[in-house]
């Protein structure tokens, strides 16, 4: 039967007539498609002896040229007209809210306090100190020399060594001094020193003093996201609760770059007071109701992003890359739905926004540490080597346990937790997940 296919096929020596069918008139039959300017093509059947005449092309006349060039002009004009009616709809409706919106929340805010002085909890920190000058911003850091440098040379010198952070921005190391008085709470310490530090500084805390989540993970034996482990350590189930999160990176940031993010919170007040806090001409805040869904896509993605890391590490190309991204976006809308997140969220600015930063762009930690472990480097080496912590190492376990919670299979990141484990090498890794049941996508 392949080879028939190859034959002539309105040839009456063709295999598929032999038996099925014999043609009364052996002459071969002949396409005439003639080419010309005409809205309805025609085509001509004839046999093969026979001499059919082409149709006549309608005349072209320097008239009809010209009413063609007019009409394709119009056209475009008509194009052109629905763009620009289109998008000065869009500008007045920006201006009609703009003029709308309330900035109250900044004028009365008089001091924030930034727990932590990492890279974003400084991005954070230098961001709200410049929208309003006579604003206080205290950091509270650990570290003595990062406390020094930012009250004396106006620099992180850790982190930000280049960039200036403005004159209103004030470091201490002492808790009571950062958090009296303050209005609102950037809390920007790593996921899994959390409930520690703030157990630690408890007896400063107000108990209507709204925190801001900037911190990304799920504590590693408790399962927990910051909305659960803030309200604990602090002894408070009612203190005000936010989190911030979308693709964002600090340096850009501090470069004053375009960033647009969503801040979640179950309180729709608390939610816009945060957006009127920070919303600027660099920054679009977006608000959400889902805290469960901004959280778990925020945990998760520092995960896939290790994953993404591990193909460029491995060499697999673009193809591996996104199938692998895409399945991850799939296994992460499968727990957090479970969990009772929105599916709307996690194609949101939190969701898809942040996987695509955090796993295609080199500034991301977690995924320099998967492109290191795809390269054949140690973990425990990488680790030492960072002077930041990748969430995504120690959040890998806990997402499979929460997983196995919801009765919610993971491939893709129950591998990045056995490579960070070190019980299964990267390359190995890839030929089981390559192996697993071929399925209908669902």
């Amino acid at each position: 039967m392949a080879a028939s296919l190859l034959e002539p096929p309105f040839s009456p020596n063709h295999t598929l007539f032999s038996s099925i069918y014999k043609p009364q008139n052996s002459k071969p039959i002949t396409y005439f498609v003639p080419i010309f300017r005409s809205p309805t093509p025609i085509i001509c059947l004839c046999a093969a002896s026979e001499t059919v005449e082409p149709p006549a092309s309608p005349p072209h006349t320097a008239e009809t040229t010209s009413l063609d060039h007019s009409s394709a002009i119009e056209r475009s004009k008509d194009r052109r007209k629905v763009v620009r009616v289109a998008w000065e709809k869009l500008v007045r409706w920006s201006r009609s809210l703009r003029s709308k919106a309330k900035t109250d929340v900044l004028e009365r805010t008089n001091k924030i306090v930034v727990l932590g002085g990492g890279s974003f909890g400084t991005a954070m920190a230098a961001h709200v100190a410049e929208r309003k000058s006579q604003l206080e911003v205290n950091m509270l850091v650990r570290d003595p020399r990062v406390c020094q440098s930012i009250n004396e040379n106006h620099h992180n010198c850790k982190y930000f060594p280049t960039h200036k952070l403005p004159e209103n921005v004030i470091a201490t190391t002492d808790a009571k001094s950062a958090l009296l008085g303050a209005d609102f709470c950037f809390h920007a310490v790593p996921v899994q020193f959390s409930a520690s530090f703030l157990e630690g500084i408890a007896d400063y805390v107000d108990p209507g003093l709204p925190f801001i989540s900037l911190s990304k993970g799920l504590e590693l034996n408790t399962f927990r996201t910051m909305s659960q482990i803030i309200p604990r350590a602090l002894k408070n189930p009612r203190q005000p609760y936010t989190v911030l999160s979308g693709p964002s990176f600090a340096l850009e940031l501090m470069n004053k770059l375009p960033t647009a993010m969503v801040v979640a919170s179950k309180d729709k007040k608390m939610a816009n007071a945060v957006q009127q806090l920070l919303a600027s001409r660099n920054m679009r805040i977006n608000t959400s109701s889902d805290v469960t869904g901004v959280e778990i896509a925020g945990a998760l993605k520092n995960v896939l992003a290790i994953a993404a890391g591990i193909v460029v590490g491995l060499n697999l190309g673009n193809n591996s890359m996104a199938a692998l991204v895409s399945q991850g976006c799939s296994e992460i809308r499968w727990l957090a739905t479970k969990m009772g997140a929105k599916s709307t969220t996690l194609t949101g600015l939190s969701g898809t926004g942040d996987i695509m930063l955090t796993c295609f762009v080199n500034l991301s930690r977690n995924r320099t540490v998967g492109v290191r472990l795809g390269s054949g480097e140690k973990l425990e080496d990488i680790l030492s080597s960072m002077n930041q912590v990748a969430e995504g190492v120690s959040t890998a376990g806990a997402v499979v346990a929460l997983a196995q919670r919801y009765k919610v299979k993971l491939p893709v990141l129950t591998a990045v937790a056995r490579i960070v484990d070190n019980e299964l090498t990267p390359t190995k890794a890839v030929s089981e997940l390559m192996n697993l049941p071929q399925i209908e996508e669902v």
